[in-house]
């Protein structure tokens, strides 16, 4: 038999992990957002130095090849983190949906305790001389 303070802690700590959870979905959206800007800002400093290029800089050159490296290493770590971040995501929400599903199944399961608590006890008296009956039929 669990009792109702046991039911509202393990809601009030099963909110509290959701809600942690979706801090951290919104910190993770702001690092992409973060890493998508320090990519415009590179892809930017790619074109001008792509001007130099083809003025015939050869210093200039070697610059826009380590910048396209930049580039390079910040797509591949926007893409893995963006995959990242999408699984961890899907696992929240799926964690989510399964702690909302335990919740409402062991609502769904209290629910008749509660309402027999609550009953007067002439309908409690017919309820068991119902059992009682039942058993003698059988």
């Amino acid at each position: 038999v669990v009792a109702r303070e046991d039911v509202e802690e393990s809601l009030i700590a099963k909110w509290q992990y959701v809600k942690d959870k979706e801090q951290l979905l919104k910190d993770l959206c702001s690092q992409i957002e973060e890493t998508e800007q320090r990519l415009s800002a590179k892809q930017s400093e790619r074109d001008y130095w792509l001007e130099y290029k083809n003025v015939g800089k050869k210093e200039q050159a070697n610059k826009i090849m380590n910048l396209e490296k930049d580039i390079k290493e910040v797509k591949d770590d926007l893409n893995r983190s963006t995959g990242y971040y999408r699984n961890a995501l899907k696992a929240v929400k799926e964690e989510n949906d399964r702690l909302v599903e335990m919740h409402m199944k062991l609502s769904k399961d209290q629910a008749p305790e509660n309402a027999v608590r609550y009953l007067d006890k002439n309908i409690c008296r017919e309820i068991e001389e119902n059992k009682w009956l039942k058993e003698e039929v059988r």
